[in-house]
């Protein structure tokens, strides 16, 4: 089966939301397409979309059954949603990194790196990347999510791509880098040392990459690593993930 003819099961289908009270603002932390949102995502960074229920959600997000079709009309949908979700936050996790004045840029980079494996290591290595889950699954999938997916890689690629250079201004990589290039390498890199940090359960593949990679770039890997804690994420804003 092809992504173009891809369905998900039956739980996909498009429900007619029933009339009721106007929901309250859906965009607070405790409102429950956040917490089913929220959910959702702590699930997916785990298992596939296709593999997952409805009820596995609600149950998750303390939400009663037959909530689901008053927020979303269809899996899809609340699939769609959650990869937005998703990449919003993502990007912001990359911003309050790469934008550190207070920091090199490969210094931010690093710091970046050791913040992502840290979220990792709080679910001993059983969670992912929501984004890189689903691509994996992508013939599974209908094909409204491959253009919602590759949006998102790129626009991590394009906040990297900012810092990276910002490191040539700096003279901490070599003049006239492709850093365009170089970013998409990183997240094909990135991605893949997800997965294999996942399939061995231990850091060692996202230790490999990062030394990797700033070889490539001619960096010394001597810069020091800033250490998660200082960042002050939000850890109750979003579930972890790398």
């Amino acid at each position: 089966m092809t992504s173009s003819s891809a369905v998900l099961p039956q739980e996909n289908r498009t429900v007619r939301r029933k009339r009721g009270r106007p929901p309250k603002d859906q965009s607070l932390p405790g409102a429950p397409r956040q917490r089913m949102l929220r959910a959702g995502t702590a699930i997916l960074t785990e298992k596939g979309l296709s593999t997952v229920g409805i009820e596995e959600i609600l149950t998750a997000a303390g939400v009663p059954k037959g909530s689901f079709y008053h927020y979303f009309a269809s899996k899809e949908a609340f699939g769609l949603a959650a990869v937005d979700s998703y990449a919003e936050y993502f990007a912001a996790k990359l911003d309050r990194w790469f934008t550190d004045a207070s920091l090199s840029p490969l210094e931010r980079l690093r710091g970046f790196i050791a913040d992502a494996t840290a979220g990792m290591a709080k679910y001993d290595y059983r969670r992912g990347c929501l984004v890189g889950n689903l691509g994996q699954e992508m013939g599974a999938l209908p094909a409204s999510f491959r253009t919602r997916i590759i949006a998102a890689l790129e626009d991590w690629e394009e906040r990297t791509a900012a810092c990276l250079r910002a490191a040539e201004a700096a003279g901490q990589i070599r003049a006239g880098a492709d850093c365009r290039q170089l970013a998409q390498i990183f997240w094909i890199g990135w991605e893949g040392a997800v997965l294999r940090a996942k399939l061995e359960g231990g850091p060692d593949a996202l230790r490999a990459f990062e030394e990797g990679f700033l070889t490539m770039l001619g960096a010394e890997t001597a810069l020091s690593t800033p250490q998660p804690t200082q960042r002050g994420d939000d850890a109750a804003e979003k579930e972890d993930g790398a």
